[in-house]
């Protein structure tokens, strides 16, 4: 053929005779690089021909792929491929629609290396910067074919792997390319998002597979080094960091990738998307990755727990994005879609079955996988709240606690077997979640981060007979109290001769603590109290009550919390000595133990010697007759214990009057600290699970008795049945009713009454006003025969003109 054109080969177009030239009659020659300048050169001068030499260079390598010719197929890219880093003109689309077809030809190919080559062309040519616009150039074809290259199954390893990376090249060229070109094909429209993440996922997930047979780094080349999960990883790194806000949805939107991987039943691989890529989004788009993740949750709420867990694991990494961007309005909607789930996850591990039948056959929930879904949703709960400000964190842990399941007159707890059982786990995972919230909580005003509604709720769980719900409790107060950083200093019970030892972080208790206290502290006093009485508590128990004294007397306490402290230490030795309640044997050495720990901290604390003296002189006591009713004998690993408490000595006893002696002197209240304390009965008892509430109060009745300084005999108190408390309710109802009635009348009659009425009315009560003695500014009252009485009138007592009340 070629000595019949030859005589016609002056006749050929230019352009074609100047590409014929570049080809050597040796395709291993290479590139003939002289007619290859002059080829380059033409093309420059005369841009109009560059369509031409494109489209006459794509019939040859066409040619050449059919005839198997693949030296000169190398050539002809070559060639292509320094025509279009060359040349930046106006008629440079009809050049690029020439190379697009060829490389499309070499991506069909069957042959590796040849596809390969193609990618290889196809990325030079994405990093290249066009001067001019296209609006009919598509890349769907080489979206689907480098989507099916990152799924190579070719036999041979070495060469998988290269198709692979070459695949996820592929993308990333077509990303680059297309992404801040709108009049491009949109790259984000849900048809190219659905091949290009699952293929890139794919390549992540598969990263443990690669890692597993890999040679060991010492055999490892630099060739080698890179491999498809890296590139994949930076691929899906700049294709997040380039979206939009509006067109992260498609790129984030969960896919049901199953049919892709069909040796994977759960979607715990779709958490690389998020572990890999460290969430690299930007900020604006936080809260959209969070809600799509939890529709997602939403749509698998009867899946497998693995699958759950899967999804939470990846809510819970992307907690980090909100560090940077707040979470927006989908604060609470995070919170309550994790407790719902907790609480489906708590229904199926107690039915073993769902609510209603799934296509497909019934699943068998396996218990440890549920319990692993729970955990992993309290481990998640903890984590988004270490990023919220200490207001969202304050709305969060109300939240979660109004979700508590308690007794209460107004919601009432499932019964039966069945509903026991659903209300104790919910009760736990619901307490532990709290406790992820509030660990790491700092917040400077305690009225504010802790209000009685919620403060209410958290202590009522306090009273509950289920030992490790109380224990969650205490853990969750100590980590609200403690904002130094001292509770592991108090970890472990022991009786400290020098307490500088411990490094204490203490400040100054501030009016905002001080108002807290006014107004909480009896209700914590007696939580506390309440709890030493449970014959549940184990030594984590007594620890967490010694961490939870001593973090109050640091953070929380001025003179007459002190003072209360003190009382309450006091009070737990003599629960232990009377044992009204047939407490344990360990219970009883535990509570004197505690109370020698923590009388031995705030008498160091309070640094008045002579507390000091009396306290270490009954320590020393101890040491030597009774070692068992210290925390180094009591809180060990073999507890020594001893049956003859009943018969102690009052030299190894701590006493009230001596104590209240010493501190007196030094400007305590003396007669406080002389008053032994008693716990009030509210309604909470009432609610509760404790065996007996007349037990309760038929107690507090006789150590008040037996505590009394002048020991006179009192007439029995008086017997306390159910109809008591009933009638006590019931009456105590009438009487708020009819003061509420009371003081409406009052309003309507300001508001509707004549002025004259009004006036006439007034009068009358100034006048019996008058001629009452007005109390004194201290408080106090005047008795009979002008003997002054140290009883102090509350504001809330003194009797005011219905003017003056609302």
């Amino acid at each position: 053929m070629y000595s019949v054109c030859g005589c016609c080969g002056a006749l050929r177009p230019r352009y074609k005779r100047l590409v014929d030239n570049i080809f050597p009659e040796d395709p291993e020659d290479g590139l003939v690089k002289t007619n290859m300048e002059k080829l380059t050169f033409y093309a420059l001068s005369a841009p109009e021909k560059l369509d031409r030499i494109g489209a006459y260079l794509s019939e040859k390598l066409i040619r050449d792929v059919s005839r198997h010719r693949y030296g000169y197929v190398c050539i002809a890219m070559e060639a292509l491929d320094q025509l279009l880093m060359a040349c930046h003109c106006q008629s440079i689309n009809l050049f690029v629609e020439s190379f697009l077809k060829m490389v499309a030809k070499l991506l069909e190919s069957e042959k590796p290396d040849l596809q390969i080559l193609g990618t290889n062309s196809f990325v030079k040519f994405a990093n290249i910067e066009e001067d001019t616009p296209s609006y009919h150039r598509s890349y769907d074809f080489f979206v689907s074919r480098f989507s099916e290259m990152c799924h190579s199954s070719h036999d041979d390893m070495d060469t998988r792997t290269k198709i692979r990376m070459s695949g996820i090249k592929g993308l990333q060229g077509v990303v680059r390319k297309t992404v801040n070109d709108e009049l491009q094909a949109n790259i984000w429209d849900p048809q190219h998002m659905d091949k290009i993440v699952p293929s890139l996922l794919f390549n992540l997930q598969h990263a443990e597979e690669t890692e597993s047979r890999s040679p060991s780094p010492l055999q490892t080349t630099e060739k080698e080094k890179e491999n498809p999960a890296e590139l994949a990883e930076r691929c899906l790194r700049e294709l997040l960091g380039r979206a939009a806000y509006g067109n992260i949805k498609n790129a984030i939107k969960p896919r049901n990738l199953t049919p892709t991987f069909p040796h994977r039943h759960d979607l715990t691989f779709f958490s690389p998307l998020i572990l890999s890529v460290r969430l690299h989004f930007q900020p604006q788009h936080s809260h959209l990755v969070i809600q799509q993740l939890l529709s997602h949750l939403d749509a698998n709420s009867r899946s497998a727990a693995t699958v759950r867990a899967g999804i939470v694991e990846v809510l819970s990494e992307a907690a980090v994005i909100a560090a940077s961007g707040s979470v927006g309005p989908t604060v609470l909607e995070v919170f309550n879609t994790l407790l719902r789930q907790l609480r489906l996850s708590i229904d199926y591990a107690l039915t073993g079955s769902y609510d209603c039948a799934i296509a497909g056959g019934t699943k068998i929930i396996k218990e440890h996988e549920e319990r692993m879904f729970q955990e992993a949703v309290i481990k998640t709960t903890g984590s988004f709240a270490s990023t919220l400000p200490t207001y969202q964190r304050s709305e969060v842990m109300l939240f979660i606690m109004s979700k508590v399941p308690l007794p209460s007159l107004h919601h009432p707890l499932d019964t039966g077997k069945a509903g026991e059982n659903r209300n104790r786990l919910t009760q736990i995972m619901l307490l532990k979640s709290l406790l992820q919230v509030s660990t790491g909580f700092q917040c400077s005003n305690m009225l504010t981060a802790l209000p009685s509604s919620f403060l209410d709720r958290l202590l009522s769980a306090a009273l509950m007979e289920d030992a490790e719900i109380r224990l969650f409790v205490l853990q969750i107060l100590i980590s609200f109290i403690d904002r130094h950083g001292n509770k592991h200093k108090f970890q472990t019970i022991s009786t400290i001769s020098d307490i500088s030892i411990l490094k204490l972080k203490v400040d100054k208790c501030s009016r905002q603590d001080t108002v807290f206290m006014k107004k909480h502290s009896q209700q914590l006093y007696r939580h506390m109290y309440l709890t030493c009485k449970e014959e549940s508590n184990g030594r984590a128990h007594y620890e967490a009550i010694y961490s939870l004294l001593a973090l109050t007397s640091i953070e929380l306490a001025n003179e007459e919390v002190v003072v209360d402290l003190i009382r309450l230490a006091l009070a737990m030795q003599e629960l232990a000595q009377v044992n009204e309640d047939n407490l344990p044997l360990y219970s009883r050495c535990a509570l004197y133990a505690l109370g020698a720990a923590y009388l031995n901290l705030i008498s160091q604390l309070t640094t008045v010697p002579a507390f000091c003296q009396h306290i270490h002189e009954v320590i020393e006591m101890r040491q030597k007759e009774a070692p068992y009713l210290l925390p180094e004998g009591v809180f060990a690993e073999k507890p020594r214990l001893s049956r003859n408490l009943d018969r102690l000595g009052p030299e190894i006893l701590f006493r009230q009057s001596k104590i209240s002696e010493v501190l007196g002197g030094s400007g305590y209240n003396s007669d406080r600290l002389s008053t032994p304390y008693i716990p009030q009965l509210t309604d909470e008892d009432r609610l509760s699970k404790r065996k007996s509430i007349g037990e309760t109060i038929s107690l507090q009745v006789e150590v008040e008795s037996r505590n009394s300084p002048e020991k006179e005999e009192r007439a029995p108190a008086e017997e306390i049945t159910y109809e008591t408390l009933k009638n006590a309710i019931v009456d105590s109802v009438a009487v708020e009713e009819q003061e509420r009635e009371r003081r409406r009348q009052v309003v309507e009659k300001f508001q509707k009454a004549p002025f004259e009425e009004i006036a006439a009315h007034c009068g009358a009560r100034s006048s019996s006003l008058d001629r009452r003695p007005p109390p004194s500014p201290s408080g106090t009252i005047t008795a009979a025969y002008g003997q002054p009485q140290s009883h102090s009138i509350p504001v809330y007592e003194m009797k005011f003109p219905d003017l003056c009340v609302y």
